[in-house]
């Protein structure tokens, strides 16, 4: 597999150092990606990169993770409009470990030559003091050539400190020493690492008379401009336990058509041939989103598991489709209370339940899902309530029997009106 050509078609590429595919074809070659451990889950915006390790590996080449115990306490200006807060070592080795764990999802770290690696920069940062740092690497790149940097000049309005100017230098030298120790040949990254990345091929170029090379992807931005890998909630997080995989597979499915072409290339294997196939099926009947539907499906397989997707799968079908009282006890609370999130909802006491709360009141007077009591008796006349997804009648009275996971029961009249009663 040719390494720059995959990450041609699939849109992953944006700028490719001159030489760069010389050096990957005349011999297996490591390359690394750097992740910042500002959080204890690797989220979408990541997957990128993870992406650009991948077909590294996949291309026969060896792949190397670095998570940035030292980096992430200096914080990277590229992007940012103001400095960070910083964290504390602690805070920082629990984030290294949480994403380590999270990478070897992706990469195989037991196939030989080629076997992927984790690193993490503060293992050669530790016992690097200050005075040697600008000795040894600081007198080799000029102020000049780090003023010119895209992630400095877009910062010179509103101020940063030498902390985050003297960034560039620490990345550099990150390239240097994997170069120097390991033969690490290549760094790839978003395209808005570039002046970093190059920090380093220049620093080895001129402090060990050497040669390195680098890869960028372009940043994915959405077709209707808003930021890709935010949802209303936030990040969406590779971890399934900030991002349920309800929502993380609600996330892909509800990908315009334009930007699901897109994505489908960038975050599954698939081949060129299948995705084609993928897009003529659902060019046939756009409706049906049958490429929102195998990209969300693939991605959640991947990232969680088969039977996360199963989950989420179920979860859906609550809201979008014909489901059962099974299909809610199927999926977790947190799920359940994701599905229907914005849901109007009240509480109910366990006393309450103990007692029997009338259906009528439940609908009516009790919650005002429905105007009024008469409007509760009208909808039941007309046999269109349910309760966990079971249809009621005027005399049903709702009991600790019919929570739901032990939390909520699940009111219903019609096809989309839903009302939730959480118990307290």
């Amino acid at each position: 597999m040719n390494l720059i050509e995959e990450l041609k078609w699939r849109g992953l590429l944006h700028d490719v150092m001159p030489g760069t595919e010389e050096q990957l074809s005349k011999e297996m070659t490591k390359g690394y990606v750097g992740f910042d451990p500002t959080a204890d889950s690797l989220h979408i915006g990541n997957f990128v990169p993870i992406m650009l390790l991948v077909h590294l590996q996949r291309a026969g080449h060896q792949p190397i993770a670095l998570v940035g115990g030292a980096t992430g306490m200096v914080g990277d200006p590229s992007g940012k409009t103001q400095e960070r807060q910083f964290l504390n070592p602690d805070t920082i080795q629990h984030n290294l470990s949480c994403q380590k764990a999270q990478l070897e999802k992706f990469l195989d770290f037991d196939c030989g030559a080629n076997s992927a690696m984790v690193v993490n920069n503060y293992d050669w940062f530790k016992e690097f003091s200050f005075l040697d740092f600008i000795r040894d690497v600081g007198k080799h790149i000029t102020i000049s050539y780090m003023m010119s940097k895209d992630s400095v000049k877009n910062r010179m309005e509103t101020g940063m400190s030498f902390t985050e100017f003297s960034y560039q230098l620490v990345q550099g030298y990150d390239f240097y020493h994997l170069w120097k120790e390991m033969d690490c040949k290549i760094q790839m990254g978003g395209s808005d690492q570039w002046g970093n990345i190059v920090t380093g091929t220049e620093l080895i170029r001129r402090k060990g008379s050497g040669e390195a090379f680098a890869i960028t992807a372009p940043l994915i931005t959405k077709a209707d401009g808003s930021k890709f890998g935010k949802s209303e909630g936030g990040n969406v997080w590779l971890d399934k336990a900030k991002t349920s995989p309800y929502k993380f597979y609600q996330y892909w499915i509800s990908s315009s058509d334009e930007d699901a072409a897109k994505y489908i290339r960038i975050f599954t294997l698939f081949d060129q041939e299948r995705i084609e196939q993928i897009e003529a099926k659902h060019a046939e009947n756009p409706g049906a989103r049958h490429l929102q539907k195998e990209l969300a499906a693939e991605v959640t397989r991947v990232v969680h598991s088969e039977k996360d997707l199963e989950t989420a799968l179920a979860a859906s079908s609550l809201l979008f489709g014909k489901s059962s009282k099974e299909d809610l006890l199927k999926v977790s609370i947190e799920d359940l209370l994701a599905v229907f999130e914005g849901v109007p909802q009240a509480t109910v006491s366990k006393a309450d339940l103990a007692e029997g709360i009338d259906v009528i009141e439940a609908l009516g007077s009790k919650t005002n899902f429905l105007s009024s009591n008469g409007e509760a008796r009208r909808a039941l006349k007309e046999n269109a309530v349910q309760v966990n997804k079971e249809k009621v009648g005027m005399d049903a009275r709702l009991t600790a029997s019919d929570l739901l996971l032990d939390r909520v029961i699940l009111l219903q009249k019609g096809k989309k009106n839903f009302y939730l009663l959480i118990v307290e």
